[in-house]
């Protein structure tokens, strides 16, 4: 049994806005935080428990000093208020409730932190490890099963290569379906966040390692129909993100990398690359998908950082 006004909303958020389970999942559970915090009522155990109309602006007050009281991160703060602030949006609109206890709430000012990149050395390493890791394992009789373990290799470069190249989320290139991707143009179609379709680029070297890859698929005799997954376990089904992460700890240890080097800070990498390159930023928004300039403009102060430091070293008058 689940309380009814919660349940209408995750409804909304899968079918209306087009979230997927893992976003409806989160606004269910900071939700439900918020109820156990503040009401002192626990929705999974007594679903009817709360009384929606009973929350207030002092009520949504006391979630915040709650929430920095035990400490929880900025960013994780202001999910938190988004989440229930949407809630009540919701609320109001359906008349379960006659005005929204967070809308005038002041947040805390969100942290500006620059997003973590690659060098090009470093990713060039990274997308070297796949191969040197499992020829390695081969060599040293880690794994006895030679062709999984070069079919890991291939596919695995394929998946760094294809986020590389194009810029895309982890979730976004594992997402990817055989109809999704054209080698003769050398375009992938991108299925982002709320399932908005982008076009992505694909360059020489991702669009080799694609092709190395697919010749390895098709003789395990992996589906090619157009709505296939494109990266597959070896039992042919869709490879999730966790197998993938498991593998990537293997190849970052191989290429000498930091460990909190991830999959999303190879699409940082591309973002940065191609301003530092000269790209225009209107391209670059639209090659990640970003719905706002401005989320696209932080990769600017990241590469004044890079232009600072540049300039630190070579000017005789910087220092």
């Amino acid at each position: 049994m689940a309380n009814k006004q919660l349940d209408s909303f995750l409804s909304y958020l899968r079918n209306e806005r087009q979230a997927s389970e893992h976003t409806a999942e989160s606004y269910r559970m900071d939700i439900e935080q918020f109820a156990k915090m503040v009401l002192k009522k626990d929705i999974r155990e007594n679903p009817d428990s709360v009384t929606w109309n009973e929350v207030t602006v002092f009520s949504a007050r006391l979630f915040i000093m709650e929430l920095q009281k035990n400490e929880i991160a900025k960013v994780s703060t202001l999910r938190k208020i988004s989440s229930l602030r949407s809630f009540f949006r919701f609320m109001v609109r359906e008349e379960f409730v006659k005005q929204n206890p967070f809308s005038g709430l002041t947040s805390p000012k969100k942290e500006k932190r620059l997003p973590k990149y690659m060098s090009v050395d470093e990713v060039g390493k990274l997308l070297d490890a796949p191969k040197q890791y499992w020829d390695y394992a081969i060599a040293k009789l880690i794994t006895k099963d030679e062709d999984s373990a070069n079919f890991a290799a291939a596919r695995d470069t394929a998946i760094l290569e294809v986020i590389y190249s194009g810029g895309l989320r982890i979730s976004e290139a594992l997402g990817l379906n055989m109809g999704d991707v054209d080698l003769i143009s050398d375009i992938i179609k991108v299925k982002g966040k709320g399932k908005k379709e982008r076009i992505a680029a694909l360059g020489k070297l991702s669009v080799t390692a694609l092709s190395k890859y697919y010749k390895i698929r098709e003789i395990r005799n992996s589906s090619n129909n157009p709505g296939s997954p494109v990266f597959v376990n070896k039992y042919g089904t869709r490879i999730t993100s966790r197998s993938f992460q498991r593998n990537l700890k293997l190849y970052l240890m191989t290429a000498g990398l930091p460990a909190d080097m991830t999959p999303h800070k190879l699409r940082h990498s591309f973002a940065t690359h191609m301003l530092n390159a000269g790209a225009d930023m209107r391209s670059v928004q639209e090659l990640l998908g970003h719905a706002n300039l401005s989320t696209t403009q932080i990769y600017t102060h990241v590469t004044a950082e890079r232009l600072k430091v540049e300039y630190a070293k070579a000017h005789p008058h910087a220092k």
